[in-house]
């Protein structure tokens, strides 16, 4: 089989096969993470944000190069999560920005690509570390660049970047040492491949059943979105099922796309919204840059068309007559959704009513206690998320939005979410956005507590910053799966005590490892130990291990605080 060509027909179906096949191994991905953390692990991150793109990419009957790279850029900007999530999307990000003024791809136009996606993976990381999904990633784009001049077949070309990037993939213990004491190779590079390796079998002709694909139903909630004309969380395609036709109200379900010719901001989009309004029900109208998908059911489809043909050309139009195709597949939950969005619409202006702030705060929190701490602290906006699910890039924005002031902190409170978080702030025009990099909830809470109205953002981020790395953090939970690490050797089941590097304490009890855990932590200039116990932990537990803690170390303040995350049984800082 030679091919020497790729239409954006073919690139839709190996961009869609790509996904398919890292969710489909997913799970062998996460167990290649060298902490053996019940955590959103790497598989899970990367499956989740390449989701976000081929929901959008699998919808387009018709795809241009232009359409697809914009679906794919933006899905997965919008959906990344994790610091893998993010890196796979800016490598996607960089690979459409070339690919976009193209009818078809050759060796030489894929070549240019895979160069321009690294070239901007590795400016979006402050300090790149080699041994990663950038190493893998840069080796595919080289060896590409090696063929590129001596070949048009594009089977063969693609056959030997994955040899290739498979040798890299081996090669990465030997550039981190944690990952040959491991006996794992890289689980971001190993992502990447699979990705690449699923796009090869569509161009090679293998079928691959794309039903799970929009719906995303493998993917754990809260995964999906798209950016309506105000910023808010949407929703994604949805699933569809038989309904009761004594209840439709309105027979025909009516779907288009337009594509803008005419400005559409956010007067335009609620006078559109208005206007289906009054001629139906069940409303759902998502905007991304220069489309708006519209879904409403109404007994006159022709004058939802109308109304929107005066905004630019529909594609993608399809109308259902519900009462006599009620066994076709309906939009599920479309009523949910509308009411969803009215519910937005509703709390954005409750915001917008509210008086503006120069300066607001947003916090990732693991856990219903330590998020009252964070709310009394001042913190106007709770991100749920943190080690067992890492908040998207869209659930930042999302969270930018609804904070009415000029200026904004963002706290991750965990080191596999500030990507995330400065994407966010990458994506965001009107307001300053400023990523404090605390690792973990300790940080955030210091940070915070630092931060003194009087002085200037930037002087504010100076000392913040600088607060946050005098606490000594840890965190105490149990081992997901045998490893090696730091000449520990680690088996399912046992309760690890970490600081914000390696595995300090391992045992088989948890009070017992935490107090190892404190104790590794904390010196003679110890002033604070503060404990903050997860759910699992009951408070006279927690006060018991303090009374231990406190004779250890009578010179040092203990304090206990509910913390009531999740898996985490404790959560502890020494200042």
């Amino acid at each position: 089989m030679v091919i020497n060509t790729i239409d954006a027909g073919m690139l839709r179906k190996m961009f869609l096969s790509g996904a398919k096949s890292i969710e489909s191994k997913k799970e062998y991905i996460n167990e290649l993470n060298v902490f053996p953390v019940p955590d959103g692990d790497t598989g899970t991150n990367m499956t989740l944000t390449i989701m976000s793109a081929a929901r959008e990419v699998n919808q387009m009957e018709n795809p241009t190069m232009e359409g697809l790279s914009k679906a794919i850029s933006g899905g997965s900007l919008r959906g990344a999560r994790g610091n893998s999530g993010v890196i796979l999307s800016q490598l996607l990000r960089g690979f459409c920005k070339e690919i976009k003024e193209y009818q078809v791809l050759d060796t030489l136009a894929l070549s240019a690509a895979f160069q321009k996606a690294v070239e901007t993976a590795y400016k979006a990381v402050m300090k790149p570390k080699e041994g990663t999904i950038l190493t893998v990633a840069r080796g595919g784009a080289e060896k590409a660049a090696s063929l590129a001049a001596e070949t048009k077949d594009l089977v063969y070309f693609c056959y030997e970047i994955i040899k290739h990037m498979e040798e890299v993939l081996e090669h990465t213990p030997d550039l981190l040492p944690v990952l040959k004491e491991a006996g794992v190779v890289d689980s971001g590079g190993q992502g990447l491949l699979e990705i690449v390796k699923g796009a090869y079998d569509a161009l090679l002709g293998k079928e691959v059943d794309f039903d799970r694909v929009p719906d995303g139903s493998s993917i754990p909630n809260g995964t999906e979105g798209a950016k309506t004309a105000q910023g808010g969380q949407a929703g994604t395609a949805v699933n569809r099922e038989n309904i009761d036709t004594a209840n439709i109200k309105f027979g025909y379900c009516t779907e288009f796309i337009i594509m803008l010719e005419k400005e559409y901001n956010e007067k335009t989009d609620s006078e559109f919204k208005a206007y289906l309004e009054s001629i139906g029900d069940s409303l759902v109208v998502v905007s991304d840059d220069d489309i708006v998908k519209v879904h409403v059911h109404t007994n006159d489809p022709g004058l939802a068309i109308q109304k929107a043909l005066t905004f630019g050309s529909l594609s993608r139009m399809k109308i259902d007559n519900m009462r006599e195709e009620h066994h076709e597949r309906l939009i599920k939950d479309a009523e949910n959704l509308a009411r969803q969005q009215a519910e937005e619409k509703k709390a954005k202006e409750q915001v917008k009513e509210k008086p503006k702030k120069d300066v607001g705060f947003i916090s990732v929190s693991i856990g219903e206690g330590i998020n009252e701490i964070f709310k009394g602290l001042g913190v106007d906006y709770i991100i749920a998320g943190g080690q067992t699910m890492n908040p998207s890039t869209e659930d930042m924005l999302n969270a930018i939005e609804e904070v009415n002031a000029d200026t904004i902190f963002i706290l991750p409170n965990n080191s596999n979410i500030i990507l995330a978080a400065n994407q966010a702030k990458e994506l965001t025009q009107d307001k300053n956005i400023i990523v404090i990099p605390t690792k973990t909830v300790p940080q955030g809470i210091t940070a915070i507590i630092n931060y003194v109205h009087d002085k200037t953002a930037e002087e504010n981020e100076a000392r913040m910053t600088a607060e946050m790395k005098k606490v000594k953090s840890g965190q105490v939970t149990y081992a997901v799966r045998d490893t090696n690490i730091d000449g520990k050797e680690i088996k399912q089941g046992n309760i690890m005590g970490l600081d914000e590097k390696t595995i300090l304490s391992v045992g088989s009890d948890i009070g017992e490892t935490t107090y190892e855990l404190v104790c590794g932590l904390t010196d003679e200039d110890s002033e604070l130990i503060s404990l903050y116990y997860g759910e699992e932990i009951t408070e006279d537990t927690a006060n018991a291990l303090a009374e231990r803690v406190r004779e250890k170390f009578p010179e040092t303040e203990v304090e206990i605080h509910y913390g009531g995350q999740p898996i985490y049984y404790y959560v502890l800082s020494v200042e």
